[in-house]
């Protein structure tokens, strides 16, 4: 058996695999940190996401628990599942949509709204550090650190 990865060119250089460990570093503190967020104020982390994608919905309308389901890349029985204990703690509601009464759409109740108020401010912040970790790994180039080692 020969040396191994030593006989082969590197494709990438040895800084750019440390930027992505540091990344990827970053990002599962930035998500501890969330969840720990999300239980001070009293939300699961899965409720802080349900309650982000009712609110972050990109259509003027409220969205349908299916739409609800492709954001949280979770099967529409799972999100409903979300919904029905969101909806118990008093977090969202139901409503028929006026034109289509077969349509059900998600919104934020006001203790819903609030908890993703105070959430939100503290992510705004956070996310800027995380911004930050980003921007060093998007340095141009495959080989950015020079030498390849």
């Amino acid at each position: 058996m020969t040396g191994g990865q030593g006989e082969r060119q590197q494709r990438f250089s040895n800084e750019q695999y440390r930027d992505i460990l540091a990344f990827r570093d970053q990002l599962r503190r930035f998500l501890a940190w969330s969840e720990m967020q999300c239980r001070a104020v009293g939300l699961t982390p899965s409720q802080h996401q349900l309650l982000l994608a009712v609110r972050g919905h990109p259509s003027s309308e409220a969205p349908t628990i299916g739409e609800v389901a492709e954001h949280l890349q979770l099967r529409h029985h799972s999100a409903v599942g979300l919904v029905d204990r969101a909806e118990a703690a008093g977090l969202i509601r139901r409503e028929h949509d006026l034109s289509d009464r077969r349509v059900v759409r998600i919104l934020l109740e006001p203790a819903g709204e609030e908890a993703l108020e105070e959430l939100t401010a503290l992510h705004v912040t956070e996310l800027a550090v995380l911004a930050e970790a980003f921007e060093a790994f998007r340095a141009p180039g495959p080989q950015h650190g020079g030498d390849g080692h």
